[in-house]
Formats: C-alpha cells, sequence, structure tokens
C-alpha cells in the first residue's frame, strides 16, 4: 500500500490497492476482497464533503441504472456501500484501462478492429435503448477495456444519464464539448440522437486519429461547434463504403437528418447479427448442421449456402473463445468445414461472379485462423494476392467473351467455367496444406 499522502479510504471486506483514476469528487481504487484475493474489483470512493446537489442526483442516477442494467458491455455494479466519509460503488475492475488510451497508443485503429468495438458499443447501446435510457456522456475516457489481449469493451459512468424519450428536451448542458452534439451547445434542447452523434465522433477519432472538432482552444471548439459546414471525412487512411456511410449518418448536424437509432442498429457496418458474442458459436453450430443435412442428401446448392452463412458465425466465434484448447479445437473443426465447402464450389452449378464472391468467407475466417501462425499467414498473404489477381483476369475474359457472342449463353458445366473454378479453388487448396502442416 502506497503512503498515506493518497492512502485510500478503509472499506470493510477489501483491501484497496492502486488508484486508477480520479475526477471531481471521486477516485477509483483498483481493490481485492479480504478473504478472497483472487477476486480484483474497483471502488469508486465519493467523497460526502465534496456533493452538492447535481453531484448527489448524478451518483443515484448513476446507482439506479447500474443496479437495473445487466449487459456484456456494460460496467457491472457488484455492490455499494457506504460509512461516514464516503459512498463506494464497487464494479468489475477492466484491466485495459479506457478507449482513449488505448487509441492514442495506437495513433489509428484497423477498420475491422474499430468495427469489433462499435458492435460492441452498439450492442450497449441498444440495450439502453430499450429501456429508455440516454448515456448522455458518451466518450473514449468513459469506455472501459477487459483487458489488452482481445479486449471487450466496457460502458461506463452513467452519472448524466437520463431515461428520456425522443420529445423530451432536457434544459441543463450535460457531457465534454469535443463530443457533444451540436445542439446541446447551440439550443440547449436536445434528446436521445445526442448519443448517436457521440458515437460518430468515436468512431472517426479511432478511425482518423482525432476527434472531428479537435482544437487548439476552446474558442476554436465553441466555433467549430456552432458551424453549419458539414463534417468532411478524410481522404487517409481509406475506409471501407459501408463505414462511410454510417460515419455520414451519424455526424449530421441536424439531428432530424442524423441516423435513427433503428437504422443504427441494423446498419451493415454496425452488422449486430455477426458481433463477437457467446451465442456465436451456437448461431454456427445450428446452421452447419442444416447444412450437413443438405450436403447428404444431395442438395449442395443449399449445403453451401449454409455451409458460407456458418463461416459468417465462425469468424466471430473464434475471436469471442478465449480458452486456447477449446479455441484449437474449434479452428481444427472450422477448417474441415472450409474444405467441404470448396468442394461444393466444384460441384455446384453457379456464375463466375457468385462463385468468386463465395470465397471471401473462407479467406476472412483464414485470415482469423492464422493470427498466432506466421508461416500460415504469409502464406495467406501470397494466395489472397494470386486469387485477387486470378479473379481480376478471369472478370475481364468474361467480359470479353460475353460482349464478343451475346447471342450465345454460357452453359455451367463449359471448360471455360470449370478453368474457372479451377483457379479459384488452387491457392485456396495450397492453404489449406500449409495450415494442416501448422497444426
Amino acid at each position: 500500500m502506497a503512503s498515506g499522502s493518497w492512502a485510500p479510504p478503509r472499506l470493510d471486506d477489501f483491501i484497496l490497492t492502486d488508484k486508477l483514476g480520479s475526477g471531481t469528487y471521486a477516485a477509483v481504487y483498483k481493490a481485492y476482497r479480504r478473504h478472497n484475493v483472487r477476486e480484483v474489483v474497483a471502488v469508486k470512493c465519493v467523497s460526502k464533503r465534496t456533493l452538492n446537489k447535481a453531484s448527489v442526483e448524478n451518483l443515484l442516477t448513476e446507482i439506479e441504472i447500474l443496479k437495473a442494467v445487466h449487459h456484456p458491455h456494460i460496467l457491472e455494479l457488484k455492490d455499494f456501500q457506504w460509512n461516514q466519509d464516503y459512498i463506494f460503488l464497487i464494479t468489475e475492475y477492466c484491466p485495459g484501462g479506457d478507449l482513449s488510451r488505448f487509441i492514442r497508443s495506437r495513433r489509428i485503429l484497423p477498420e475491422k478492429i474499430t468495427q469489433i468495438f462499435l458492435q460492441q458499443l452498439a450492442s450497449a447501446l441498444k440495450c439502453l435503448y430499450e429501456k429508455n435510457i440516454s448515456h448522455l456522456d458518451l466518450k473514449p475516457q468513459n469506455i472501459l477495456l477487459s483487458g489488452l489481449d482481445r479486449p471487450h469493451l466496457k460502458l461506463a459512468d452513467f452519472g448524466f444519464a437520463q431515461h428520456m424519450m425522443s420529445q423530451d428536451e432536457p434544459q441543463a448542458l450535460r457531457g465534454s464539448p469535443l463530443y457533444m452534439a451540436p445542439e446541446m451547445v447551440c439550443s440547449r434542447h436536445y434528446d436521445a440522437r445526442v448519443d448517436l452523434w457521440s458515437v460518430g465522433v468515436i468512431l472517426y477519432e479511432a478511425l482518423f486519429g482525432k476527434a472531428p472538432f479537435a482544437s487548439k482552444s476552446f474558442s476554436e471548439l465553441e466555433e467549430k461547434i456552432r458551424s453549419d459546414r458539414t463534417i468532411e471525412l478524410p481522404t487517409r487512411p481509406r475506409v471501407s463504403l459501408d463505414c462511410r456511410d454510417l460515419l455520414q449518418g451519424l455526424l449530421k448536424r441536424d439531428p432530424n437528418e442524423r441516423i435513427s437509432f433503428p437504422d443504427f442498429f441494423a446498419h451493415p457496418f454496425v452488422d449486430l447479427e455477426h458481433m463477437a458474442c457467446a451465442e456465436s458459436l451456437q448461431k454456427a453450430t445450428s446452421l452447419v448442421f442444416e447444412a450437413v443435412e443438405k450436403d447428404g442428401v444431395g442438395e449442395h446448392a443449399a449445403a453451401l449456402t449454409l455451409y458460407c452463412r456458418a463461416l459468417d458465425h465462425f469468424i466471430p466465434a473464434l475471436h469471442y473463445e478465449a480458452d486456447v484448447r477449446r479455441k484449437q479445437a474449434l479452428r481444427l473443426k472450422v477448417n474441415q468445414y472450409i474444405s467441404r465447402a470448396e468442394e461444393l464450389k466444384v460441384l455446384v452449378s453457379s456464375s463466375n461472379k457468385t462463385l468468386l464472391m463465395q470465397g471471401n468467407t473462407s479467406r476472412e475466417l483464414l485470415k482469423e485462423m492464422a493470427q498466432d501462425k506466421p508461416r500460415l499467414f504469409a502464406a495467406l498473404e501470397v494466395a489472397s494476392a494470386a486469387v485477387a489477381k486470378t479473379c481480376r483476369s478471369i472478370q475481364r475474359k468474361v467480359k470479353i467473351r460475353r460482349i464478343g457472342r451475346r447471342r450465345e449463353q454460357s452453359r455451367p458445366n463449359s471448360r471455360f467455367e470449370k478453368m474457372t473454378r479451377a483457379w479459384c479453388l488452387m491457392p485456396w487448396i495450397f492453404i489449406n496444406k500449409v495450415w494442416e502442416s501448422c497444426c
């Protein structure tokens, strides 16, 4: 325990150690339960002497919401206690720090990592939305990480949160200016949609390294907030069309033009259906059972579709699984499904375009499976380049062939079709061989 200059308060049943952070009226400490040192928690210590009416209301709101809401991506309140001097909020411990520190340490985040974080945040916000709760202070500093190895986000700090409907118009200014929606500053009339703007700012900062209104002074920040200029997205680094579309929808100054909550949750870049969660493996397994049944009765086209849909869930299932042995067993099983899907591609009569697109799932899955195998990852990069080059060449040949023979329909089992399938499958046969040798 540290010196008395910053010695933490005493709390029955807990030993408070490292100071994790502090704010206007509270400090947060890492702590251990006295009779179970393996249970690590965080304790928010609120000094009663610093509390005014507003801060008491914020504290009561935070306790009320954390007690009522249980979600894997919302910080869990384990207990709360008080004594003569302090009120203690005992929550789960998040050793990964906050998202702000995580972004700063990497400057920018890859789009795929950003998407995974966004899915987790969106999942938490959907839970709040269904309970008519708005956070009102979304920012990277209020988003904690469960760890640094495959971290999970935990939404925290509900002191400004409110139960509110879309027609509510609270007058008080709440939140952090850099992440505030313009209507909070310009009109002081706002509703739950301010959280969507804040999500857009967080997404922008993760991808491009700074918030859209990043400023050197408060006056400069205020000018940017009050301006009616459209938020321009940087051209570098490049982001996908879905990601760009979502950013533009979130960062609309006029809340009436901003993307709605239902449209946000359903957006293809958010893609909550395929987020890594406890249900991912269950969804994948259910689809695989259907695929095996169809495969067994010779319905190859239906089986291929089901295998591909299952693989779309196996990627997040692999990301979610923390146990090394279970993950390795899952990888081996998934590799069998990939091999069977590749075999079915040869059997199924389909267009070149469909055939080429169906390779995306297995390629993404193999990249996920290759993260800790350098040989496989290197081979995958080579094969990916080969596939891309070959597919572009094939698409050009298909276009030329169709222009020259407009009146003649290509037969599915033509020599050219078989050659197309062979070229597309060759790199993945090679990848599977390397994968088997690595395992």
